[in-house]
């Protein structure tokens, strides 16, 4: 199972890099209806590992050095 689990990251990283950068992207245009407007974009998502991941690399994108 672990390393099931270690290859669907392997397999997606790029992907979800490339998800989180696009949902960050819409930040400055949305402004407060951006946490919401993700919410939703990342309750479409499947499936909860590749959620996870996304949300992972949001979370770098928004960390202090990188706003």
């Amino acid at each position: 199972m672990d390393s099931s689990r270690a290859e669907f990251h392997r397999q997606h990283r790029l992907q979800a890099s490339a998800e989180a950068l696009r949902l960050f992207e819409r930040k400055a245009e949305l402004r407060g209806a951006w946490l919401n407007w993700v919410a939703a974009q990342l309750y479409a998502l499947g499936p909860a590992e590749y959620v996870s991941m996304v949300r992972r690399e949001l979370q770098q994108l928004q960390s202090p050095g990188t706003q």
